[in-house]
């Protein structure tokens, strides 16, 4: 008996992290590859305060979301606290997701660092919605928080 309860937690567990990372998935700004951030490595933007592609051999595969990294050091400091690196809205524009709740792709060369969170936001075709998020980041700020807590 002790062994089919044991067994059907296990399944439960399993069930239950898998439906969450798939959830999380589901959410993610990823290609079919669940890579994010076009294999940009999460933690240059802290150390270098620039967007450096990672190495496709230098990887890390986070709740079911694969982060690619430009040296061994930055994905292990990734490991140590990775909520800490990964990009707020799920990789996707902030100020998108600030201005309406939308998920837009995001480019991740524009980006901003605002107490200790990585922000990105949408740069093509003389759209550079950075600049418009510094108008009224701290509004913008709020409401993306609001609109991302409904994709959770």
């Amino acid at each position: 008996m002790k062994t089919i309860v044991a067994y059907f937690l296990i399944f439960l567990f399993i069930n239950t992290v898998s439906g969450q990372n798939a959830h999380r998935v589901k959410n993610f700004n990823i290609d079919k590859n669940t890579l994010a951030i076009e294999g940009y490595d999460p933690v240059a933007y802290f150390i270098t305060k620039k967007g450096i592609e990672g190495k496709k051999d230098i990887s890390l595969s986070r709740e079911g979301i694969t982060y690619n990294f430009s040296t061994i050091q930055n994905r292990e400091l990734f490991k140590t606290n990775p909520s800490k690196y990964e990009p707020q809205f799920g990789g996707w524009c902030s100020y998108a997701m600030g201005e309406n709740g939308d998920k837009v792709a995001a480019d991740p060369e524009t980006f901003k660092i605002v107490n200790g969170k990585l922000y990105l936001f949408y740069n093509k075709f003389f759209n550079n919605t950075l600049k418009d998020w510094d108008k009224n980041e701290n509004v913008l700020k709020l409401k993306a928080e609001q609109n991302w807590a409904k994709f959770k």
